[in-house]
């Protein structure tokens, strides 16, 4: 009897204890509180180590809770699937009570696919035994859910652990549900006042606010920027409903307008006004006008009244915040023509004073020397007019000049030498752009610049750190290619390959590769080749890295392999996403081959490149990754081969190649498969490059594809399934009408697109 009032007493208690919480939930008034204070005492009510509480992404599929480690907060993320405990319990949205998290054979009896994520264990120490995943919902919605770890008795949990932790699960449902409706209520109605030009024009309404808020990047971009770039309200519009909302005048960018004095400029230093939004703008009778983002902010109207005390009159003029990165750029580091001077204007400026230390030049640039942000601006700029693909920074140890060069037409050239006193101020200043570590010289790094944050221009640069001798540091930025992808017809393919690879992309399943080094063009014709089945009724699913080319149409992903979405990762996610053709960037390792030869065979149509250097070359490669060759050869349809050659400028001199040139031309092509061409040697006429201003004395401007394409027949689909040597199969290839890379550069060469000596630079078959 004595026992029994004891357990109940225990229940009563605990039942106390409970209903406590679950008004402490309900009294919360943010889902922070609930994720990270309430939370460690509710692991506390179950004798538990440790709980996390995960609240549902419908729309990315992903189950987030949030953590405290230290002074931070950081999110754990695990996807909705039958792969993890929480997930499990999310897509089932049954009770999950596992007596040991290790014990495959019992996660196995609840689900096929089940497994426990160790990393964590292996990270901290902490070793997971007993698991409770409870779901919540609310009117069938998924909310989250409660999962709760190691009993600290060390026994499984009972049944009134269940029982409390489901009551406890439609608390924090229902608590969760109202905190969320009432935050958008809360935003919506402070939103109504910015936005009532837009509501009482009716180009905005109460649910479009309503879903406009709730849009992930509100806190990144702003709620004007999402309404402008995801719900089709006008730049025209947003600036008149702003000016009536602030009541003051509200302007775009002008190019053509003229900066104030150097002396008014020089007071603020630009990457303040970056961080601040603010630029001063002109003077009128005695009044200072400052453009800004948020006219009618107090504070800072305040503060400026501090930075410019001789002006009585302060005029504060809204503009959109990119409208005031472009003011800056263009007051700052251009002037009013909106581009720099020439680049031995921009080193004149540059200080003649005695070698600076290292310590004191990085110190220096990280305060955004506008002279150095000229110089590298410029650099960029020019690199990018003169289309260049790479431009390499190259510093020298002692008192060498510092080399600057650009790669234009696959080729380098010395682009301009720079004072050896700031080796360390320009790598500086291209780290500041891409948010690198520029105390750190020791060891290679990586980033992107969006330089129209910096500059006139709307280009992307990749951005690569070497550590060279002297402690110095090389860095070589990629000009990543923009825009829309070359017509198909522009590709310069000869009427054979033109044909095949068109058939090819129009097949509903299969794969086709292109293939040949970094940097020749294979992702652009990838591209082109997409273009043509780019149509309203396909659905093409892409994963790049990065992605260069865009095309409406295309459902275009960017890979992050640090992260662990990878090519295999993204091919794995297309497969659950409805896909008609599926184009992945690389084929790096033979998981991804693997799986992309599995997609090609399951009814999808596949592209993918590869760093090979011949079409017959390349399924060598796939074999040597122990690919299956009757799966792969089933999976073929056609194996694309391409390099760039400069391509002759129109300045170009057109002549009669002597007897012993013709000779060894055809040699050189074959004198089998040159017969086979019909081409009569009398009649054949070469051209050589010349020069001119337009192609900077060179003789060659721009460049054009050589490719060879290899066709997936029976007869090579039968080599590739008993794992032929090479020659055997590049023998079929050239038999079933495959022209190789040099003979389709020879056949250009005639055509007078360009010479032997760039045809021999790129061939060597």
């Amino acid at each position: 009897m004595h026992q029994e009032t004891d357990a109940l007493r225990q229940q009563l208690e605990y039942r106390k204890r409970l209903m406590d919480k679950i008004n402490e939930i309900h009294s919360a008034d943010n889902l922070n509180t609930i994720l990270i204070s309430i939370k460690d005492s509710i692991a506390g009510l179950f004798n538990s180590e440790r709980i996390t509480i995960y609240l549902a992404d419908a729309k990315r599929n992903l189950l987030i809770s949030k953590v405290k480690s230290g002074s931070e907060v950081r999110q754990i993320v695990v996807p909705i699937s039958d792969a993890s405990l929480a997930g499990y319990c999310a897509i089932t949205g049954i009770i999950i009570n596992i007596k040991n998290a290790y014990d495959q054979h019992e996660l196995k009896m609840i689900g096929s696919n089940l497994k426990f994520d160790d990393s964590w264990d292996k990270k901290t120490g902490f070793l997971t035994r007993q698991v409770l995943c409870v779901p919540m919902k609310f009117q069938k919605t998924l909310i989250g859910v409660i999962q709760i770890i190691n009993n600290k008795g060390n026994v499984p949990y009972g049944n009134t652990d269940i029982s409390y932790a489901m009551e406890l699960a439609t608390s924090l449902s229902i608590a969760i549900h109202n905190i969320y409706r009432l935050s958008v209520t809360t935003k919506v109605i402070r939103y109504k006042s910015r936005y009532n030009y837009l509501l009482d024009k009716n180009l905005l309404d109460d649910k479009l606010l309503e879903m406009a808020s709730t849009h992930p990047d509100v806190a990144k971009t702003g709620m004007d920027t999402v309404l402008m770039r995801e719900f089709g309200i006008s730049r025209e519009d947003m600036a008149k409903n702003l000016s009536f909302y602030f009541g003051a005048e509200f302007i775009g960018y002008d190019p053509t307008s003229q900066p104030l004095e150097d002396d008014l400029l020089k007071r603020v230093k630009p990457d303040r006004l970056n961080k601040e939004w603010w630029v001063p703008y002109k003077i009128e009778n005695g009044i200072l006008h400052i453009i800004i983002d948020d006219p009618a902010d107090l504070g800072r109207q305040d503060m400026l009244k501090f930075v410019y005390p001789e002006y009585k009159r302060i005029s504060f003029i809204g503009a959109f915040r990119e409208d005031i990165l472009s003011y800056i750029n263009l007051f700052y580091y251009h002037g009013a023509s909106g581009t720099p001077g020439s680049i031995d204007d921009i080193l004149n400026k540059l200080d003649s004073s005695d070698d600076p230390e290292i310590e004191s030049e990085s110190q220096r640039v990280s305060e955004q020397d506008s002279v150095i942000v000229q110089l590298v601006n410029k650099i960029i700029i020019d690199a990018v007019n003169n289309k260049a693909s790479d431009i390499h920074i190259e510093p020298f140890p002692g008192k060498e000049d510092v080399q600057v060069r650009m790669r234009i037409d696959g080729r380098c050239k010395v682009y301009q030498k720079i004072p050896y006193k700031y080796k360390y101020a320009i790598p500086s200043r291209i780290k500041i752009m891409c948010n690198l570590d520029i105390s750190e010289r020791r060891k290679p790094q990586d980033g992107k610049i969006d330089f129209k944050k910096f500059g006139p221009l709307n280009v992307e640069l990749r951005v690569a750190t070497v550590p060279t001798a002297g402690q110095l540091e090389d860095v070589v930025l990629r000009v990543l290619a923009s825009g829309e992808p070359i017509p198909y017809d522009k590709l310069g393919l000869t009427e054979r390959n033109s044909r095949i690879l068109d058939a090819c992309v129009k097949q509903p399943y299969g794969l086709v590769l292109v293939v040949g080094p970094t940097g020749s063009g294979k992702t652009t014709t990838l591209h082109s080749a997409i273009s043509v089945i780019n149509t309203i009724d396909t659905k093409i699913w892409t994963a790049e890295d990065p992605v260069e080319i865009t095309q409406r149409g295309l459902r275009q992903v960017q890979v992050h392999p640090k992260i662990g979405f990878t090519f295999a990762a993204a091919l794995r996610s297309f497969l659950r996403a409805d896909p008609d053709v599926i184009m992945v960037g690389e084929m790096r390792d033979q998981e991804t081959a693997e799986i992309g030869v599995e997609c090609s065979l399951t009814g999808h149509l596949v592209f993918s490149t590869l760093h090979t250097n011949s079409a017959p070359e390349t399924i060598t490669r796939l074999l040597d990754m122990e690919l299956d060759p009757f799966s792969f050869s089933d999976a073929i349809l056609c194996i694309l081969a391409q390099r760039l050659a400069r391509r002759l400028c129109s300045c170009k001199e057109e002549y009669i190649p002597s007897r012993k040139e013709l000779e060894d031309i055809i040699i050189e092509y074959g004198a089998e498969g040159f017969a086979k061409t019909g081409i009569n040697p009398d009649e054949i006429r070469l051209c050589k490059a010349v020069g001119c201003p337009k192609c900077g004395d060179s003789g060659y401007k721009g460049r054009l594809g050589l490719h060879e394409l290899l066709e997936g027949t029976d007869a090579i689909k039968a080599l590739v399934k008993r794992k032929s040597e090479i020659e055997l199969i590049r023998k079929q290839a050239i038999e079933d009408g495959m022209t190789t890379l040099k003979q389709d550069g020879i056949l250009k060469c005639f055509q007078g697109l360009t010479d032997l000596k760039e045809v021999r630079k790129v061939c060597i078959k």
